[in-house]
């Protein structure tokens, strides 16, 4: 007998947090009856577990993906506003998965998506401090101080930022300068690197997250998706190799 909200994140249906929230809506049913105490246990082998009326599959096997996100498309499996969303450049071969944290709508670059509902929760909790590098076009030209406040925290919506990595790769000089900048972040708030630059005087143009943990975008273009090698998927798993971000090669391909 195991925890019903494990049973669902095993099976990948979404994670524990996720599979919690399930519940609470009265989404859940065990044999015919509809679940809402988060203590409640089933057995997957022998009870008739359902999610929205379908059975789950407690053995399905997990997949990883990495997928290089555009510009205009959510971070979601459905938008009421039926914008497009990143499920729907994966297609139907890639079954019932969902995204590692989120991705805004106007950002670009690597996100995580996978079935395995406990890794996604070790990768987006705070506790686990998991790096994700950010390649940013800003415009104007920052100086010292405000590289310091990004580097050191600032306060966005009544909180302060953990410390963050913050590296300058030059400006382009004209009538609108622009400045390229990489920075790692240890923490997941909603639209953080647009609201960090915003509150020192630098509007984000252009955003690409490059790196989530151990794992790089590497080559893939816009729209392109590839499973993550097992050896990947075993670095995630590690807790040293998770936290850190290293510093790519290259700083972008985004033209200032």
């Amino acid at each position: 007998m195991e925890r019903l909200q494990k049973i669902l994140s095993s099976a990948g249906v979404a994670s524990r947090r996720a599979s919690e929230q399930l519940m609470a809506e009265g989404r859940v049913t065990v044999n015919g009856r509809t679940v809402r105490e988060l203590g409640t246990k089933a057995d997957p082998a022998k009870d008739d577990i359902r999610v929205d009326g379908r059975r789950i599959r407690p053995d399905v096997r997990h997949r990883y993906i990495l997928l290089y996100k555009p510009r205009g498309y959510v971070t979601t499996r459905s938008d009421p506003e039926g914008r497009p969303t990143v499920l729907d450049l994966l297609g139907p071969r890639a079954g019932y998965i969902y995204p590692v944290g989120r991705l805004d709508y106007d950002s670009e670059g690597l996100l995580l998506m996978t079935t395995d509902g406990d890794l996604a929760e070790h990768l987006t909790h705070p506790r686990h401090e998991v790096a994700k590098l950010y390649d940013v076009i800003v415009k104007g030209a920052p100086d010292a101080a405000a590289i310091e406040k990004l580097r050191k925290g600032l306060f966005i919506d009544g909180r302060r930022t953990s410390p963050a990595e913050v590296r300058l790769h030059g400006t382009v000089k004209s009538d609108r300068p622009t400045t390229r900048i990489t920075i790692t972040l240890r923490e997941g708030r909603n639209r953080q690197v647009r609201k960090m630059c915003s509150a020192v005087g630098l509007p984000v143009r252009d955003l690409r997250r490059v790196q989530f943990g151990p794992i790089v975008l590497g080559r893939l273009k816009p729209g392109e998706w590839r499973d993550l090698t097992t050896s990947e998927v075993a670095s995630l798993r590690r807790k040293d190799d998770a936290r850190t971000a290293k510093r790519p090669r290259r700083p972008s391909r985004m033209r200032s």
